[in-house]
Order: structure tokens, then sequence, then C-alpha cells
């Protein structure tokens, strides 16, 4: 298995009218991919908000492998 690292973004204006990325949720996710990976970390992060679509809360997400792990 590998860790993953899944950010996810969403895209707000600041007082002046340029747009920032907050960061709303980092999950560090062991998966055999970065598909896998990713599909876990959208359900930990609508778990944890209390949303049913991650997108209510974040504009996009990434995934950048870290490390892989021993069985």
């Amino acid at each position: 298995m590998r860790e993953y690292l899944v950010t996810f973004h969403k895209v707000v204006s600041d007082d002046i009218g340029h747009d920032r990325r907050v960061l709303q949720q980092q999950a560090v996710v062991s998966a055999p991919c970065p598909v896998t990976a990713l599909a876990m970390a959208k359900i930990h992060f609508c778990e944890t908000a209390g949303i049913v679509d991650w997108r209510l809360r974040a504009d996009s997400c990434e995934v950048v492998a870290l490390t892989e792990r021993a069985a």
C-alpha cells in the first residue's frame, strides 16, 4: 500500500477582490492507487463536514503520493 496526501481547497475572494485558494481539509490515506485514495478522502471529507457532496465545501482536490508502506 502507498500513502497519499489528499488536499481540498476552496477559491474565495479576499477584501480587495483577489481570488485565493484556501485549504479546507487534508488527509493522509493508505490506498493501492491514487484513484482509490481520492475516493476514500472524499468520503472522509463528507463525513467529517456533515455534507453529502465534497463540492459543497471545496472547489478542487489534489492527490500526492508520499511513501510506500510495507505490507
